[in-house]
């Protein structure tokens, strides 16, 4: 058995699941095993893209799990972050303009 974690977040909470599964356990066969599923029903774990400690796994249905992984699952953004910052730069161009 290998000893990994699977976590996911919202803006209103967290969870980090400690799990043990089989040696050769792929990770989204393991993020199955971990019944995240049952504490965040709006999540579609067979699409939802996985990482480790930040680094996102493409390859998630065949690579195997390593003792000590946090398996990471990824929400999808809300807004694209450079669009947010386009937009931010923008007003604040609009507001210096207004004050000159």
């Amino acid at each position: 058995m290998v000893e990994i974690e699977v976590v996911y977040a919202t803006a209103e909470r967290q969870v980090l699941l400690a799990v043990s599964v089989p040696a050769g356990t792929s990770l989204r066969a393991a993020v199955q095993a971990s019944g995240i599923a049952s504490r965040f029903s709006e999540v579609e774990l067979a699409d939802c893209p996985l990482g480790i400690f930040g680094r996102v796994v493409t390859d998630a249905e065949t690579r195997s799990v390593q003792s000590g992984d946090r398996i990471e699952i990824y929400r999808p953004l809300l807004a694209d972050p450079k669009e947010v910052r386009r937009l931010r730069a923008a007003k604040a161009a609009l507001a210096r303009q207004k004050n000159d």
